[in-house]
């Protein structure tokens, strides 16, 4: 068992602990603070690790570029510049789509299930990537050991692709009755953001107004070539909402 505090220790302090290993995979997510995944990728660099996983288990920053309403994205393009900048250790990075529970988080306001009310971001016809935690444990497991092995690429899982359309009608057979659609076009998601600069949420909602970047066909997905069943989400909410 490893000890460190990402939060305070410096570069080296991880370097020293990383540098025991072959294989780094990094869970440490965004609520870690800005610059945490800067800092896990310059000390993977720095201890020399052969092989590393850096936390990018959610949209296609590449796609989306910087200057997004949510900043946190251009620090995960930081860390892509770092990786692909060097030729030492090799590294996979692993793109989710969103986490399908956070789709029906009530914070994030898409669905409000007690209401009866579905949200659509920017279209109906919208799409969104979704895959579960236990889903992409597994199949990043699976990544690690693929063969033929998998080096300096992104890989792409998706549990499940849907519009918002598509997510209110699984609502709708969720609860078993109509439920109300509205629409937070574009420009009412960019008020509200430029009402509440600092609220997550409202970034989270802009971002995932876009129409590139948080999605991709499921059918194209690293699970999916290989025949590994996911879960979907409407699997998903039956099992945890119903």
């Amino acid at each position: 068992m490893e000890h460190a505090d990402v939060s305070t220790a410096s570069v080296a302090e991880l370097a020293a602990v990383m540098g025991r290993y072959h294989t780094v995979i990094s869970c440490v997510g965004f609520a870690a603070g800005p610059g945490t995944q800067r800092k896990l990728a310059r000390s993977a660099l720095a201890a020399g690790v052969p092989r590393f996983f850096p936390w990018q288990f959610g949209v296609d920053y590449d796609e989306i570029g910087r200057g997004s309403a949510q900043p946190l994205f251009d620090e995960q393009l930081d860390v892509r510049d770092l990786l692909r900048g060097q030729h030492t250790t090799e590294w996979v990075i692993v793109s989710t789509g969103m986490f399908t529970s956070f789709l029906f988080e009530p914070e994030f306001g898409v669905v409000d299930l007690p209401a009866g009310t579905v949200h659509a971001l920017g279209s109906w016809d919208n799409q969104v990537t979704l895959t579960t935690p236990e889903d992409i444990g597994a199949l990043t497991a699976d990544i690690v050991f693929a063969e033929p092995r998998l080096r300096d690429t992104v890989v792409y899982l998706a549990g499940d692709t849907i519009s918002y359309r598509e997510l209110a009608d699984i609502v709708e057979r969720l609860r078993g009755s109509a439920v109300t659609r509205t629409l937070w076009t574009n420009d009412f998601l960019a008020e509200q953001l430029r009402q509440h600069p600092e609220d997550t949420m409202s970034k989270y909602r802009a971002v995932f107004a876009r129409t590139k970047g948080v999605a991709w066909p499921k059918d194209h997905s690293y699970n999916a070539v290989r025949g590994i069943t996911t879960t979907t989400a409407e699997e998903w909410a039956r099992a945890n909402l119903v």
